[in-house]
């Protein structure tokens, strides 16, 4: 199975359901008045953490997410129905992004987080009604859903990773102590992708993750390892396996600094974990002379095994679990977490643009979202978006920003004529979102 770690994500939740314009009507009822429902709320899209996936490959293949839209209001004072929300299931051990900031870890099977919320849905005529105005004549469409680019990271849940060279035997090991099947030969780069593996020791048990060969540079795109790096950064205990023959004609003292500088480089987390050191394939000729200098170099921290005979792994996983014991789950980066200490700066209902020519464009999250739920075909919804721009200062801002009239203001699917009104400065807008509007003087 191809093993696929990082997928860039688009998603788009549903739409909320229009509003409806209606008046009641029955026989000898000659005013029923307004009975426009409001419209559904449109679907949002979760992501869920599931211990039943192991890579990202569907997530890949489909990276456009689409919520369910709601439906319609209805006369009566039906409400439309909400659309259902999407879930969709990553991999336990997910971390969520957003323009390079973190938004959520999804390191436990079942923990969600909200990827676009959907569209509220628009007001019927009815929820327009008050004592001043009895009937009115205005209706609102759906919001549309909420829009937005993830990049999603796999990150394998392992207790212990092992480290090194290529060909140290971080594969033989990891089958010797496992009921992993890594694909094992004798020569560099055997590994491809990360391998998991469940350990079983004293009647204690772990997660060893081996990870493709570092070499020099690894940290800078060198070979393999940087691409699955990040799959030991939850590890709590590193084992860095040590070949005595070396690895392209580096030493095993010297090559132990250059694996250590690429952790270091690569993360300051991983150059802060527990690391201990395993002298592999000591039933070589020459195995026990480099176990002696690197344990004379790390007398406390380094071991002599054979992946191939077992001889002393015994030893090195009484020392894993040892370490294990010391040191509790690694913290779990979820929304809250991830929020603290970050400034959060409210954004402003609206921004004026000015695009030349005498074409200025009106932005932000409010004028938007209000451009986009008017029904342009009824006037009074059309006032309404007019008094609603103009109570948020948008006519003040556009003569700040110098338009003069006849100029051009667009804003969503709107474009209208500036026109300086005697008694108001922001135009009346007839007709619908694709017409050009031109406005005189009241």
């Amino acid at each position: 199975m191809e093993f696929i770690d990082k997928v860039r994500l688009f998603v788009t939740a549903g739409s909320g359901g229009n509003g409806c314009l209606s008046f009641h009507r029955e026989k000898f009822i000659e005013f029923g008045g307004p009975d426009g429902g409001d419209g559904g709320r449109g679907g949002s899209v979760y992501l869920e953490a599931s211990p039943q996936l192991t890579t990202l490959l569907e997530l890949a293949r489909k990276p456009h997410l689409r919520g369910a839209d709601a439906m319609p209001g209805k006369g009566k004072g039906k409400t439309g129905e909400s659309a259902a929300d999407t879930v969709v299931y990553v991999p336990a051990g997910s971390v969520l992004y957003r323009d390079g900031t973190l938004l959520a870890d999804l390191s436990k099977p079942g923990q969600r987080f909200l990827a676009a919320e959907g569209g509220r849905g628009g007001r019927g005529n009815l929820s327009f009604k008050s004592r001043r105005v009895i009937t009115p004549r205005l209706c609102e469409r759906g919001a549309p859903g909420e829009t937005t680019e993830l990049t999603i990271e796999l990150k394998l849940l392992a207790d212990v990773g092992l480290a090194g060279f290529p060909n140290a035997g971080k594969s033989s090991l990891l089958a010797r102590i496992s009921n992993a099947r890594p694909k094992v030969a004798d020569y560099p780069f055997t590994t491809l992708t990360p391998n998991l593996g469940v350990v079983a020791h004293k009647k204690i048990s772990f997660v060893a993750a081996d990870i493709p060969g570092l070499i020099a540079g690894a940290h800078q795109g060198k070979g393999l390892g940087i691409s699955f790096l990040r799959h030991i950064e939850r590890t709590r205990v590193l084992v860095h396996l040590v070949d005595p023959q070396g690895f392209g004609g580096r030493a095993p003292l010297p090559g132990i600094k250059d694996i250590e500088h690429e952790l270091k480089a690569f993360s300051s987390k991983l150059a802060d974990k527990p690391r201990l050191l395993a002298v592999n394939k000591i039933d070589l000729p020459g195995g026990r002379e480099v176990l002696r200098q690197v344990k004379a170099r790390y007398p406390r921290r380094t071991f002599g095994i054979s992946a191939a005979t077992g001889e002393g792994v015994a030893t090195l996983l009484d020392r894993v679990i040892q370490e294990l014991s010391r040191l509790p789950p690694g913290p779990v980066l979820f929304p809250g977490a991830a929020a603290e200490g970050r400034v959060v700066r409210m954004d402003s209902g609206f921004r004026v643009q000015s695009l030349g020519g005498g074409r200025f464009a009106l932005e932000g999250r409010f004028v938007l979202r209000a451009a986009a739920m008017l029904e342009a075909s009824l006037p009074e919804a059309v006032e309404r978006f007019q008094m609603a721009l103009k109570h948020i200062g948008v006519d003040r801002a556009l003569k700040h920003a110098g338009i003069q009239a006849g100029d051009m203001v667009r804003c969503g699917d709107f474009e209208f004529e500036w026109t300086d009104a005697t008694r108001r400065s922001l135009p009346r807008l007839q007709g619908d979102r694709r017409t050009r509007i031109g406005v005189g003087k009241k």
